[in-house]
């Protein structure tokens, strides 16, 4: 995709700089073709699960994604033990998801003091909702003494 991009990029600008409409066509239909790609490649990687068999399946599998599936659905349930299971598989497999999901579920459960680390360990692992929480102000931070 990142090719057909340059490409669009090029005759758009070419076209623009020439005032040539031909170029500039070709560009947009590049774009079009590109966005489009993108767009697939982007529901194909979403993968949602048609059943509750497939996502077991993936889950055992080692999927972490379906594994996190489960744990929600277990936890809306009424299961939390399955929930933090499935869970700490998904941590093991490295879902940064799963871990601001943990952090969320021990909150509930514990309080705010015990989810810290769960949620430290999703801000620290990229997760953008979970920094949030340790800027200077947040619930994890809020003397400025505890940041990342």
């Amino acid at each position: 995709m990142f090719i057909l991009l340059l490409a669009a990029a090029g005759f758009s600008i070419a076209g623009l700089l020439t005032d040539n409409r031909t170029m500039l066509n070709v560009g947009l239909v590049i774009w079009a073709v590109a966005m489009l790609g993108t767009a697939i490649g982007w529901l194909r990687r979403r993968r949602k699960f048609g059943s509750i068999e497939e996502a077991q399946a993936a889950a055992d599998a080692g999927d972490p994604r379906a594994m996190r599936a489960l744990a929600m659905l277990a936890k809306i349930n009424g299961d939390p033990d399955r929930a933090e299971r499935l869970l700490l598989a998904a941590i093991d497999a490295g879902d940064v998801e799963s871990m601001w999901e943990m952090g969320r579920l021990v909150e509930e459960r514990d309080g705010i003091e015990a989810c810290e680390p769960w949620f430290r360990m999703a801000a620290e692992n990229g997760h953008f909702v979970a920094k949030r929480g340790f800027r200077r102000g947040g619930a994890f931070n809020l003397d400025g003494t505890n940041p990342l």
